[in-house]
């Protein structure tokens, strides 16, 4: 290893110290999938708000005794969801599901469960009845006061169907880190339309940056596409930093060729290179520069899975730390098969979780791990990550495996064996 090029755990301790948690700002629940909880949820109202039947039947009172299958009750009134507070008698009330309990019932029979005697305003009971039997108690879901879901929580549909239920309007997230993504390459073509000239190529590093980056809890601001040109690319990064972006993802142009420009350019515009080449594959050149008014960039080599390696292992822990996200701890996986590298570099491998058919958790590293090749990354569903310290592994030995972005944990697939 060059005395030059970084440690993975160096450079990303360097990422991490430059990088520092944004705001908190008010969003609206209807407004606020994806966003991340700035501060905890304590509810101010309990669920279910009363006590309420769990189907339709007969509420009755047995005063804290089971009450026996044989028994006759009148039916005294009809409560229906949405209906007030109403006072029992001694008799039954016919109830539907959902529907509060009369002041003074303790439990709910099935309608099934009874049997209806001429006169047609009296039951007779089909089975026994035990207190508080098919009744949901106020508060048996959430209690009032009680913390619900805490600071840091990316909020998913599950957890908007809770805050509505205990009517929250607002909640506090985390301002969004704010990106702009600048691709360079005269062969590169955006227009999916436009035929390719001899040596051109298609961008597929700006669409992937341009989706991924929300998905890890990013707002992008700008994209664009440059030419192997200096005073071009410092232009898009004036328009970068015009669009309000706070870090700017580069890719290609930071090695050692002719046309890798962007050391110099930044170098130009008096931005401070933190590092340049860590001890990973792929992205090994990769570069990362405090800006003048503080804006972050990392300079990603070109290649798509580089680009990828970039993103998920460097981007997305400066990401964490601007939303106020603890560090990601990686599960432990066992290998499905032996794998052996090259020494001194730490692997990002291309893999898939999957569930063989006795029920075993294992990783398979893809073939195909060239940092050129995509189709294995489509086939992908996680990441495994062998250290820089390890050359070989066997089947079954424990791996880190991290899912394919920051907030998202891979879905097993089953095992095709």
């Amino acid at each position: 290893m060059s005395q030059d090029t970084l440690a993975y755990d160096e450079a990303l301790r360097i990422v991490l110290a430059a990088s520092t948690r944004l705001p908190a700002q008010d969003c609206a629940v209807e407004s606020c999938l994806g966003r991340v909880l700035a501060s905890d949820i304590v509810s101010d109202a309990a669920l279910p708000p009363f006590d309420n039947s769990a189907m339709d039947g007969f509420a009755l009172n047995g005063k804290d005794d089971k009450v026996l299958a044989g028994t006759e009750f009148d039916v005294e009134g009809e409560q229906a969801a949405g209906d007030g507070v109403t006072h029992a008698g001694g008799g039954a009330w016919e109830i539907m599901t959902g529907a509060r309990m009369p002041d003074g019932l303790d439990r709910v029979i099935p309608v099934e469960q009874t049997e209806r005697l001429a006169p047609a305003a009296r039951i007779r009971l089909l089975a026994d009845v035990e207190p508080g039997q098919n009744v949901r108690t106020a508060g048996s879901d959430v209690q009032h006061g009680e913390t619900v879901l805490a600071a840091g929580s990316a909020l998913a549909p599950q957890h908007l169907m809770l805050l509505a239920a205990l009517g929250v309007a607002t909640v506090s997230v985390s301002e969004r880190p704010r990106v702009a993504v600048l691709c360079t390459g005269r062969e590169l073509v955006d227009d999916p339309k436009q035929a390719l000239a001899p040596g051109q190529i298609r961008n597929s590093n700006g669409p992937f940056l341009a989706a991924r980056l929300p998905l890890a809890g990013a707002d992008v601001v700008h994209v664009e596409t440059v030419g192997d040109d200096a005073l071009a690319f410092e232009a898009a990064l004036r328009r970068a930093w015009d669009a309000g972006a706070k870090v700017i993802v580069s890719s290609g142009a930071v090695s050692m060729g002719r046309y890798d420009f962007v050391p110099q350019a930044l170098e130009r515009i008096g931005a401070k290179t933190l590092f340049h080449k860590v001890a990973i594959r792929p992205g090994k050149p990769l570069l990362f520069a405090r800006l003048p008014g503080d804006a972050l960039l990392f300079g990603l080599p070109g290649n798509p899975i580089a680009v990828a390696v970039g993103l998920r292992f460097f981007i997305e822990p400066a990401l964490r730390v601007m939303l106020g996200l603890p560090g990601e701890a990686p599960r432990r996986v066992p290998l499905s098969t032996p794998f052996s590298k090259k020494p001194r570099l730490r692997f990002h491998l291309k893999s898939r979780l999957h569930i063989d058919a006795q029920g075993r958790l294992a990783t398979e590293i893809l073939g195909g791990q060239e940092s050129y090749r995509i189709k294995p990354l489509a086939d992908a569903n996680a990441w495994t990550v062998v250290p820089a310290d390890i050359d070989a592994l066997p089947a079954g030995a424990l791996v880190d495996v991290y899912g394919p972005g920051h907030l998202e944990f891979p879905s097993p697939c089953e095992s095709a064996a």
